[in-house]
């Protein structure tokens, strides 16, 4: 009889340096220690989490063969004697086949059985068996697996080692392969005919089996009475013998059907039976007197029809299903990579509550777990496999395997998932450049159609490409081979391509990708505010990649009025380790929970809008209520009710109606000055009946932390977890939503300690530590089984526990002191008894790390609370002083870093700021007229900025406000655009639109009397193209503006693209810039524009034009588009002010020609020097040097032109003089 055991127990770790080899065994193998399985050797150091390693996994083991030799297989005995005669005494019994399954190592693994490398499997992601039965030894075996990690690879974190699970599999010489069964069912008039495939693989006998097919319904016993009563089929299949596949159709009549709404699965068990024989039929001299099960399959399946439909979209068991989906990559935050099913199952429960109904395993192949909660839970799986395909996207990343591994990897994916009723698509690729780059691509494309359909060859799934190169032909002749159309953040082409291609299948394979911290507000709400200071993103959704949807209502609004779209995966569904944009922190930003799991703000908009408010009807009002006194604060709702009203302090601000089905404003906003108390949100249903209401108050500094489980008790076998969210409240019992404490969590008893996680993407505090701060007022603790029932006790107290911990009273003028010196809180859990499989291992639990930054016994500041007697500055009133008070009181940095901007963060110079000896306070002095913000931050113990206070003020009646173009303008600071959409990028640039020329606006930027023509521009383009821009003076007319500019030039930026670097380049324009100017730069496609400064010219020695810069008289001469021409009898082109300074000019370059054999220029100087300048004949222009005799000081330069001169002039230039005193 077959069996299957769990085999992550036993092993041992090393972890080495990449030129560690196999023969240096002495040197990993003293450096071995227990290891939990499924384990990720990268996580435990999060300031180092892509370091460049091997890990050495090894594990010992007994093995003793089952059976006894047979007849007939004596010759395939001594096959097998040759192949074992290299492991040493090698087991000769066997009549079965041990093969070892890796559900996940990542990556670059090689495998030693008994000291001999059986091989490597490449891919990270992948599923793979190794069948070692031929080195095995009777008595002690040894496996060690060698696993490689060399960054960069994945784009995110994918965490490093055997982060899945183990099995140890035995089979009979006569056996059905792995992943050797495939079912599929079709629609009948009276119910499913399940068809059931079946690959055989023989041993020596190869007569007298048959398959039996038996159908249950879902968790009956397999052996009880009452399996009778519940089995739906029992079919028995002769088999012929050496037969390779064996196909059978069975009709289910009306069997209750798979859905999201009722996912009901069916247990099907596939045995193989080997049937009686006579005496003698068995070559062993006796008669086999009963059937014998040699192997025992069980499948859990269900039965769905799924029809996807170019004009109707995705259609579920007949009615239309809107894919409300998002996009999870694998990591499980504290966790890293290693997989735990607990840890997943909490993933679906919680973005089930968000409305999630589909997810796409963003961008490889999921856990086996995974795919059996989606079944169990009903969720619909895009199943992706590949994020790069020939072309690599990383040094070391999968491309370097792609051709020679892919139809392995391809065969494995599909065989392992093909009978989930959950799987509604095969993804071959996410953000494939090669089917961008030319028609190769097409080639890949249609070889992995054919590898998956090799597999699944009745189509229980469709293929599809997740792709940001819709827009363009290559991928579009890609996208046709499959006809189902994933689109990545190109929701802008669905009706144009609709039309175009009406046989394709259109959804959103990825989309949103705005970013947000978890409980962080920038504002204001209506200025795009990508980067800040505090490498966090604004949750008030204002903050926007450049590829991104311009705010989650229009991710929203785009695909529901949509109606062939079959739906979206929004990215992401909760934020994941690596990829941080917009900055270069620990973990990402996309998520609509952090990576603890807690809900952002985005979360409850997506819930109003993907959950029915008549079943489940709720409100969300954000932010929370503690700023500023007297600052402008932006209050959102978002509620799946028709109607919201906003009360603060108990005054009502307004009703505000919510369009769910046609609306494009999905979050009533108001704008109010924060004053200590409440703001409250409730929701009206259509007949004006409250049906859901949310408070949220001021509070002060934390008194009590408070312990909220996810269930009050778990299995006690080794694999079973609690998550036990941890937060602050004051002394009134209010949530303090931005506390910061350091605390210790202790678990005793039954329970360990494996993870804590805050959701901050800056913070590198060790997940596998056990202290840890709060994150804007929460931490999750999770908390995983022992194999012992018994009590758990969770402590949280204080972190530094021997420090008085005195706490600010609510004026912020006195303390008191907590009980006992410090504050604690406790909950008690309980571990029941339960079934541990075998190979479980249930040993880790997290251990004492020093804080990443700071010192033990650091407190954090909690809130900057800024105060001034007036927020207006004027002629009366020029300045103002504020105070900023800390809380806590007793917060160990108290430094304090101050800065004046405007809504964006770019310093501003309408006013200027001095610092108070107080070190708390500062002076504000108003300089010209406009509003800024003055920030106070603070890095909290560490070297970055950790928090800004924002306050608003004006200024009025001091005059307009100037900007040099001398000093770096940022590309975000326009004051208007027109065109295409602008969005903000990293590093404070704007980004233009690529479908079409879009204009941005600086106004007065102030160039002074002579000006400039030379600017340098700093840009991000993504390709290697030429990007033309217009430069004009004013604003051109297609702006809207009603008056017509002047165009000064048009420049060509081009230079290989660097993801994100910023590449200056500098142009001389044909026109000089002068005074105070309005400036337009107008681009035609996709650029990101950081900033652009002009070159501070000192007139003497720049390029004058001889048209525009000076004066000219006399008897003849024509002014042209760009020169004075025919320059003939008595003139003069006079230049003033030119201060050559001490050094002077020895030289002069000069642009023109004459069609004279030789024409004579005088140049005469204030001081009455003149020197002759002999310009040669020339039919074109040229620039000629000529030598001066050395000229310095304040001058009056005039060229001189006597009769018989004909000359044309363009411009010249004074050259420096080498001369040294």
């Amino acid at each position: 009889m077959n069996s299957r055991t769990l085999w992550n127990d036993n092993w041992y770790f090393a972890k080495t340096a990449l030129d560690v080899e196999w023969e240096d065994r002495a040197l990993w193998e003293r450096e071995m220690q227990p290891a939990d399985l499924p384990h990720d050797w990268l996580i435990y150091d999060t300031k180092n989490l892509y370091e460049d390693s091997i890990g050495w996994y090894r594990k010992k083991f007994v093995y003793s063969a089952s059976g006894v030799k047979r007849a007939g297989e004596a010759a395939q005995e001594n096959l097998r004697e040759q192949s074992n005669s290299v492991a040493g005494n090698a087991c000769t019994t066997c009549d079965e086949r041990v093969i070892l399954r890796f559900e996940g190592v990542y990556m670059d693994s090689s495998i030693y059985i008994n000291g001999v490398c059986l091989g490597d499997w490449k891919y990270g992601y992948s599923t793979f068996d190794w069948d070692i039965t031929d080195h095995l030894r009777e008595g002690e075996n040894e496996v060690v697996l060698r696993v490689t990690f060399q960054a960069p690879n994945s784009r995110w974190y994918s965490g490093a080692g055997i982060y899945r699970n183990v099995w140890m599999i035995r089979l009979p010489e006569t056996h059905i392969p792995l992943d050797g069964i495939y079912t599929s069912s079709v629609e009948t008039e009276n119910g499913y005919d399940l068809t059931i495939d079946t690959e055989l693989e023989w041993g020596a006998i190869t007569e007298n089996y048959e398959l039996e097919y038996c159908l249950h319904y879902a968790g009956d016993s397999k052996n009880s009475a009452e399996t009778e009563n519940r089995e739906i089929f029992r079919v028995k299949q002769p088999l012929a013998g050496g037969q390779e596949k064996t196909s059978v159709a069975i009709p289910v009549d009306n069997p209750r059907k798979w859905d999201i709404t009722d996912p009901y699965l069916y247990d099907l068990t596939v045995r193989l039976c080997k049937l009686p024989m006579n005496d003698g039929e068995n070559g062993a001299g006796e008669a086999l007197q009963k059937t014998e099960i040699t192997q025992e399959e069980h499948l859990r399946i269900g039965f769905r029809t799924m029809q996807f439909d170019p004009a109707r979209g995705f259609l579920l068991n007949g009615r239309k299903v809107r894919l409300n989906g998002a996009c999870d990559h694998h990591d499980l935050g504290a966790l890293g990579a290693a997989f735990h099913k607990e840890a997943m199952r909490r993933k679906f429960e919680l973005m089930r509550s968000m409305g999630v109904n589909a997810v796409r395993t963003s961008h490889n192949m999921p856990a086996v777990e995974l795919m059996e909660l989606a079944d169990e839970m009903g969720f619909l799986i895009v199943s992706e496999a590949f994020d790069m395909w020939e072309m690599a996207k990383n040094p070391y990343d999968y491309a370097r395997f792609f051709k020679e591994w892919m139809e392995k990897d391809v065969r494995s994916w599909i065989r392992r998932d093909r009978n989930h009723p959950s799987v509604i698509m095969w993804s071959i690729g996410n953000e494939i450049p090669d089917t961008h780059a030319d028609a190769h691509g097409q080639e890949i494309t249609r070889s992995l159609l054919a590898a998956v359909r090799k597999w699944d060859y009745r189509k229980v799934a469709p293929v599809t490409i997740g792709s940001n190169y819709m827009p363009w032909e290559n991928a579009q002749k890609c996208a046709d081979i499959v006809k189902v159309a994933g689109y990545n953040y190109a929701e802008k082409y669905y009706a144009e391509h609709h039309e175009k291609h009406p046989d394709w299948i259109i959804y959103g394979s990825e989309t949103s990708s705005v970013v947000q911290s978890r409980g962080v507000y920038h504002f204001p709400l209506e200025r795009a505010n990508l980067i800040e200071a505090d490498e966090q993103c604004s949750a008030l959704g204002n903050s926007t990649t450049s590829w991104a949807a311009k705010n989650t209502e229009y991710c929203i609004t785009m695909d529901r009025d949509t109606p062939y779209s079959c739906g979206q995966f929004i990215w992401t569904a909760i934020d994941y380790i690596g990829e941080p944009t917009p900055y270069q922190t620990k973990n990402s930003y996309f998520g609509q929970m952090d990576t603890a799991g807690f809900p952002k703000d985005s979360y409850y908009v997506f819930r109003s809008e993907w959950t029915d408010g008549k079943k489940d009807p709720m409100i969300h009002v954000y932010p929370y209520w503690d700023f500023n006194p007297g600052q402008q604060v932006d209050v959102r709702i978002t509620s799946n009710a028709p109607e919201v009203e906003l009360f603060v302090n108990g005054v009502s601000q307004g009703k505000q109606q919510i369009d769910h089905q046609k609306g494009t404003v999905l979050q009533p906003s108001w704008k109010v000055p924060y004053a200590p108390g409440s703001i409250c949100a409730v929701a009206y249903d259509e007949t004006g009946r409250e049906i859901a209401r949310q408070e949220r108050h001021s509070f002060g500094n934390t008194d009590h932390y408070v312990l909220k489980a996810n269930k009050s008790a778990l299995h006690a076998d080794g694999e079973d977890m609690i998550f036990v969210e941890i937060s602050a409240e004051d002394r009134d019992g209010y949530p303090v939503e931005n506390a910061s404490d350091y605390v210790r969590v202790t678990v005793e008893g039954a329970g360990r300690l494996v993870g804590l996680d805050n959701g901050d993407s800056a913070d590198y505090d060790a997940y596998k530590g056990t202290v840890r701060k709060l994150f804007q007022g929460k931490l999750l603790a999770m908390i995983a089984a022992k194999t012992t029932p018994g009590e758990i006790r969770v402590t949280v107290e204080d972190a530094w526990a021997a420090t008085v911990n005195s706490m600010t009273n609510e004026t912020g003028t006195g303390t008191a002191t907590a009980a006992a010196g410090h504050r604690t809180a406790t909950v008690t859990l309980q571990a029941v008894e339960a079934p541990i499989r075998p190979g479980v291992c249930a040993t880790e639990e997290n251990r004492e790390y020093p804080p990443a930054f700071v010192d033990p016994g650091f407190v954090p500041v909690r809130k900057l609370e800024m105060s001034a007697p007036y927020m207006r500055l004027t002629p009366e009133k020029p300045y103002v002083l504020l105070h900023t008070r800390i809380y806590p009181m007793e917060a160990t940095d108290r430094k304090l870093l101050w800065s004046i901007t405007d809504a964006s963060g770019i310093p501003s110079p309408v006013a200027k700021l001095e610092e108070l000896e107080d070190g708390e306070s500062i002076r504000i002095t108003g300089v010209s007229d406009g509003s800024f913000q003055v920030r106070c931050m603070t890095c909290n113990g560490t070297t970055n900025i950790k928090m800004i206070s924002q306050l608003d003020f004006a200024v009025e009646g001091m005059g307009q406000t100037f900007h040099s173009p001398y000093e770096p303008v940022t590309g975000i600071s326009y004051v208007g655009s027109f065109g295409g959409d602008v969005s903000r990028g990293v590093e404070n640039s704007a980004g233009t639109d690529k479908a079409q020329p879009t204009g941005l606006v600086y106004e007065a930027l102030d160039f002074g009397e002579f000006g400039s023509d030379e600017i340098t521009l700093s840009i991000f383009a993504n390709d290697n193209d030429p990007h033309r821009i217009q430069i004009w003076k004013g604003e051109p007319e297609e702006s809207g503006s009603g008056t017509q500019g002047t165009l000064v030039g048009e420049i060509t930026y081009q230079k290989p693209g660097i993801w994100e670097v910023f590449q200056p380049d500098t142009f001389v324009l044909p026109r000089r810039l002068k005074g105070v100017t309005k400036l337009t730069m107008v681009s035609e496609d996709k650029i990101f524009l950081k900033e652009f400064h002009f070159t501070r010219q000192e007139k003497a020695y720049a390029r004058l034009s001889a048209l525009t810069d000076g004066v000219t008289y006399g008897d003849s001469f024509v002014r042209t588009g760009d020169a004075v021409e025919q320059i003939g009898n008595n003139v003069s082109l006079e230049f003033t002010d030119m201060n050559f300074g001490e050094a002077g000019t020895d030289s002069i370059v000069i642009c023109g020609r004459t069609p004279l054999q030789q024409n004579t220029i005088q140049l005469r100087f204030t001081d009455g020097a003149t020197q002759v300048l002999p310009f040669p004949h020339s039919e074109e222009y040229r620039e000629l040097r000529f030598p001066l005799e050395r000229v310095t000081g304040e001058q009056n330069v005039t060229f001189v032109f006597l009769p018989g001169c004909n000359f044309d002039f363009k411009w010249f230039r004074f050259e420096k003089s080498g001369y040294e005193e």
